[in-house]
């Protein structure tokens, strides 16, 4: 199983001078640490205008800035949103494969499409069409990231003319793509496109293990037609993330924070919002009360249940109930709520201390295996892709000057 960190850049408010500094300064100081304790993945959303949810909203800089302090962590955009209103098909391939050579190749790319009124609306986005125009969008990233030149497209959703998208990617065909989901209904769209499954909901082993097994029935059947140059076949699941050797103590840091992520998650779907004056987490500490405490009593039940919130011991044993799920990766959600950047730290120190390297250590042999067993599978269904056809030269359009040439002869006149 590999491991990875999520950043949404949470803040809640009250606001003071510095605040969003510190936030970003803090995040990237936890990369660089999980860089160096050999977890495999950082992962990066992107939002617009969700106030105290998230203030990462140019995740192609943060990514950038993560590259240039780190060695061998994956970089993922979990999500880019893709649709052109957003950002247009072709800067987005641009930017995806050079995060990919000023990483040494260790891009990673998420497709998304956000939710909330706030973004949809924001850039006048119809709901209703915003699946239909992420997915067409993506398929033409893919495109111009292999293509040379690239043909051009008349779409449902966007148009460009014919022009080579540059740079090319180090990876090939190009990084590796993923979707987010948060059903499993979007489980099956990841599978039927080829996608990686990027999990950000919270369920439990059961539910993950349902999941696994529609994702993986569908890979290796016909519906499986990928909108990419390559499939990959893979899922990651968020998980809370709080470790102490006191359970009562990971709990007292780690609690409050994932439990606003939620609350705000939900809040900014259903509830109306007043640009700039949102007040999530004051109303979430109204609602929440003296949980914590409830919670840690509860803790020394002898029923009590493994999360990501506990001991090395609680930990081992809720990674293990995922693995056995057949969860390819598991992403922790640590930077959430008012959780503090010290205790983060802390908790990945502690991990990779004392829980990471057995799982780590059975990684490759699980990945080469599977490998092993995809392989036909993954072939049919490359195969089953319609293609782009690529222009020949002759037909390749010429692009005229946008000032004509004037020329003088010998006598001194124009022709």
């Amino acid at each position: 199983m590999r491991f990875g960190v999520f950043y949404e850049l949470q803040l809640p408010k009250p606001w003071k001078e510095g605040d969003e500094h510190r936030l970003f300064q803090e995040a990237l100081e936890q990369v660089v640490l999980a860089d160096q304790l050999g977890f495999d993945y950082a992962w990066e959303v992107e939002h617009h205008f969700l106030d105290e949810y998230s203030h990462s909203s140019a995740p192609e800089v943060f990514l950038a800035c993560a590259a240039g302090r780190t060695e061998r962590i994956r970089l993922g955009h979990g999500i880019r949103q893709v649709i052109p209103r957003y950002n247009h098909p072709a800067r987005t391939a641009e930017g995806i494969a050079t995060l990919d050579l000023v990483s040494n190749g260790r891009a990673d790319f998420g497709i998304g499409e956000g939710a909330t009124r706030l973004e949809l609306g924001g850039f006048g986005i119809p709901a209703k069409e915003k699946r239909a125009m992420s997915l067409e969008a993506a398929e033409q990233i893919a495109n111009m990231m292999v293509m040379d030149p690239y043909p051009g497209f008349d779409g449902e959703y966007f148009s460009m003319p014919c022009r080579n998208v540059l740079p090319k990617p180090l990876q090939k065909p190009h990084p590796p793509m993923w979707i987010a989901c948060t059903n499993r209904d979007t489980i099956r769209v990841a599978a039927r496109n080829g996608l990686g499954a990027l999990a950000f909901s919270f369920v439990d082993p059961e539910e993950a293990k349902s999941w696994s097994d529609t994702y993986y029935d569908i890979i290796r059947s016909e519906e499986c037609v990928p909108i990419g140059h390559s499939v990959n076949a893979n899922i990651a699941m968020v998980s809370n993330f709080s470790i102490h050797h006191d359970r009562a103590e990971a709990i007292r840091r780690g609690q409050e924070g994932f439990e606003f992520f939620n609350y705000a998650l939900r809040a900014l779907v259903t509830h109306d919002t007043v640009p700039g004056r949102t007040q999530l987490w004051k109303e979430f500490q109204e609602k929440r009360g003296n949980r914590t405490e409830e919670l840690i009593e509860a803790s020394r039940r002898p029923d009590y249940r493994a999360t990501g919130i506990g001991t090395p011991d609680d930990m081992r044993a809720h990674l293990s109930d995922f693995q056995e799920a057949g969860v390819d990766q598991i992403i922790f959600m640590q930077q959430s709520g008012r959780n503090r950047h010290e205790h983060i730290c802390e908790s990945l120190q502690l991990f990779a201390d004392e829980v990471m390297a057995p799982f780590s250590a059975e990684c490759e042999t699980r990945e080469s295996a599977k490998a092993r067993e995809l392989a036909p599978f993954l072939e049919a269904a490359l195969a089953r892709k319609k293609v782009m056809k690529p222009l020949a030269d002759s037909e390749i359009p010429i692009v005229r000057a946008s000032v004509k040439r004037v020329e003088v002869n010998r006598e001194g006149t124009r022709d």
